[in-house]
């Protein structure tokens, strides 16, 4: 049976439905974080260092839980978020992280945001029974609830994403020559051996040129120059935003249009394909989750109408064609059932019970035959993606969604 957490008729009242919930009785607080009239959540962002234009993400996160406030919070209580910076850099993220826990003792931590990041402090918040929840990150370490149960992903796999670009590249292009640039840490590398692996035998034969750069490096000029070189026609790009921005313009600066498959932490019309310039990113595929605010032929649509008077209301200085508020939208979405199935006797063990018994949840804003599911032995939320394809002016789904599984 699939559970619809939000259908909108108008407005804001698309999330106003989950918020409902009779107030909370006064008790003695049982768990960090959690008073008669509060819960406590802390999340590190990076606001500034080379990734900051996914603040947006806290930023919305902020405002998404402000909505919820103002509609009686959850079960009575408000949501107090405290958002860190981290700059990106995982030896930040752990003194934040431990400020956020030992200082200001959150409940738990809610959507960070990074590979790295995210994994210089599993081991931490495991270690001490603090909620790790709904993680911004693909990589499939973040599944692992047998050795790390107290850490929920919050995105869909990078594997399955690279493993149906393969697909896609085997179909549409068999004879093709195939290069990938790839940022060097857990997330690039994980687009790479998923590509190999996912072109299986005809990998040593179709993998012609492997490009890495580091976070630090001003641009990839120099790694597109060689890919290009390599004689290859179709380009695999697993990157965040800027540099996802520049190999695009440098291939188009080369004259270079081979087929481009974008992974999805870089695909958005807004912060990288516009950048770009429309001629360089047109026909670039990627796949997502999350339904494309942008897209004309979704303007009427119920939830997108709520989603945009959120954004107007709660968030004005926001980018209502970006993808992730979205993401911090559903993820907020998320965050209030898991806490609302608890009830008044919250508790991390509860919200983590609840977590692992996600069973075909559908929030607004996830793309038609998308929905939310878990099992005590898979933390995987998403089991199908949507293959998509930037058409000039819009993403354009590509196929049915395929399976993760």
């Amino acid at each position: 049976m699939t559970i619809v957490i939000s259908k909108a008729a108008l407005a804001t009242a698309a999330v106003l439905s989950l918020l409902a919930a009779p107030p909370a009785v006064a008790q003695t607080p049982a768990e960090p974080g959690v008073t008669a009239t509060s819960i406590k959540l802390g999340q590190t962002v990076a606001y500034s260092g080379p990734v900051s234009a996914y603040g947006t993400l806290g930023r919305a996160s902020a405002a998404y839980f402000a909505m919820v406030n103002d509609n009686g919070g959850v079960n009575g209580r408000r949501i107090e978020l405290l958002s860190a910076d981290d700059g990106f850099s995982p030896p930040k993220t752990v003194e934040q992280t431990r400020k956020l826990v030992e200082a200001d003792g959150v409940f738990a931590i809610f959507s960070p945001l990074g590979t790295a990041t995210g994994l210089a402090v599993r081991k931490y918040l495991n270690g001490r029974h603090v909620p790790q929840l709904l993680v911004q990150s693909g990589i499939a370490k973040f599944d692992d609830p047998k050795e790390y149960p107290w850490t929920l992903p919050g995105l869909p796999n990078y594997d399955t994403e690279v493993k149906a670009f393969a697909k896609h590249i085997l179909a549409a292009r068999p004879h093709g020559k195939v290069g990938i640039l790839y940022q060097n840490d857990d997330y690039g590398k994980e687009y790479l051996a998923g590509l190999r692996a996912g072109l299986g035998a005809r990998a040593k034969e179709m993998l012609v040129a492997e490009q890495s750069f580091e976070l630090s490096d001003p641009t990839v000029d120099s790694q597109i120059i060689a890919l290009h070189g390599s004689g290859a026609d179709v380009l695999v790009i697993a990157a965040t935003q800027k540099q996802a921005v520049q190999a695009l313009r440098k291939a188009g600066d080369l004259g270079w249009h081979p087929m481009m498959l974008v992974a999805y932490p870089a695909a958005s019309i807004a912060r990288t394909y516009m950048p770009a310039g429309l001629d360089a990113s047109r026909g670039a595929l990627s796949s997502s989750v999350f339904v494309d605010p942008s897209d004309p032929e979704l303007q009427n649509d119920p939830d997108l109408r709520a989603y945009k008077a959120w954004m107007e209301k709660y968030y004005p200085s926001g980018n209502k064609d970006d993808t992730l508020p979205v993401a911090a939208y559903v993820e907020g979405q998320l965050m209030v059932e898991m806490l609302k199935r608890c009830g008044v006797g919250v508790t991390r063990k509860c919200v983590m019970d609840q977590a692992a018994h996600l069973k075909d949840v559908r929030v607004a804003m996830l793309r038609p035959g998308v929905t939310v599911g878990t099992t005590p032995d898979n933390y995987n939320l998403f089991k199908k993606l949507q293959m998509l394809t930037f058409d000039g002016q819009r993403m354009v789904a590509t196929g049915a969604p395929i399976s993760a599984e």
